[in-house]
């Protein structure tokens, strides 16, 4: 039998009753159920986690796409496979929901495909010296606020576009379901390698949406940034991070990736139809 890490979002569980619920089906089959909530009060520090995941098979995050990549950073050195339970909303990394939660049984049971995500290394260079480091799942976004901004990005130091907007997104493939598709980029399918670069409501009719090659080390450089003109990095959603004029903004395919258990549910394409609409 296996042992199985339940990671319940507090703010989608918040007595956690139904982790309660899911952990007795599970231990009834044979399973060791290990318990590490995330987010809110009742937040892990990493070390509970890191202690969580030791001689584990799989993980199972109960909440929504948030989840997943709050966690993300932290379980990537494990090669553990991730499924998702969606306790939320849209859930397009969650495979499963409340009416498949039974599947779980199969997933413990390790009948499922791991399936390799790249993720994105990200950092700050200021003065020639690295202050902020992060690795995300989805993207890299640097924006202005309230005000558009100038930025040049590059690709291995050669030019791919300077422009003014309101900012520019660089994401994996399993980003660019999220700000880079609504920003108007591609869908990439998420066991590809690739890199995306999708401006966001550029001042230039010739900005369009790039789809790099996964060794390309691209570079963001804001221009004119000022404490009147605020320029911002989100890696993933987790916080504002400024940046000053001259800042390079660095992202490269991380070493690391993040293994997600495939139960076969659906595919991609059936997936980004119903979360993302379209089909009749």
């Amino acid at each position: 039998m296996s042992a199985v890490v339940l990671c319940p979002n507090v703010r989608r569980d918040e007595d956690l009753s139904y982790t309660a619920r899911i952990g007795a089906m599970l231990e009834a089959d044979g399973h060791a159920v290990r318990v590490c909530p995330v987010c809110g009060e009742a937040e892990q520090d990493a070390g509970a986690l890191e202690r969580a995941l030791d001689g584990a098979d799989l993980l199972v995050t109960l909440g929504g796409d948030g989840t997943i990549l709050r966690i993300a950073p932290q379980i990537m050195r494990h090669d553990v496979p991730l499924v998702g339970l969606n306790l939320g909303h849209v859930g397009f990394l969650t495979e499963l929901d409340r009416d498949s939660a039974g599947l779980l049984r199969q997933a413990a049971a390790g009948k499922f495909t791991p399936v390799p995500r790249m993720m994105l290394d990200v950092e700050i260079r200021r003065n020639g010296r690295r202050v902020f480091f992060d690795t995300a799942l989805n993207d890299a976004v640097i924006s202005g606020l309230v005000q558009n901004i100038h930025l040049t990005a590059l690709g291995d130091g050669k030019k791919i576009l300077s422009f003014s907007g309101d900012g520019v997104i660089v994401s994996s493939p399993t980003g660019s379901t999220a700000y880079s598709m609504a920003a108007g980029g591609p869908l990439v399918e998420p066991g590809a390698e690739a890199i995306v670069l999708t401006p966001i409501c550029a001042h230039m009719l010739a900005a369009r949406s790039f789809v790099l090659s996964p060794r390309r080390t691209i570079t963001v450089l804001p221009e004119d940034v000022s404490e009147g003109r605020r320029c911002v990095l989100t890696a993933d959603g987790r916080g504002l991070i400024d940046l000053a004029d001259g800042d390079e903004v660095v992202v490269k395919k991380s070493r690391y990736r993040l293994l997600m258990a495939d139960l076969g549910t659906k595919s991609f394409y059936e997936t980004a139809f119903e979360k993302l609409g379209g089909r009749a």
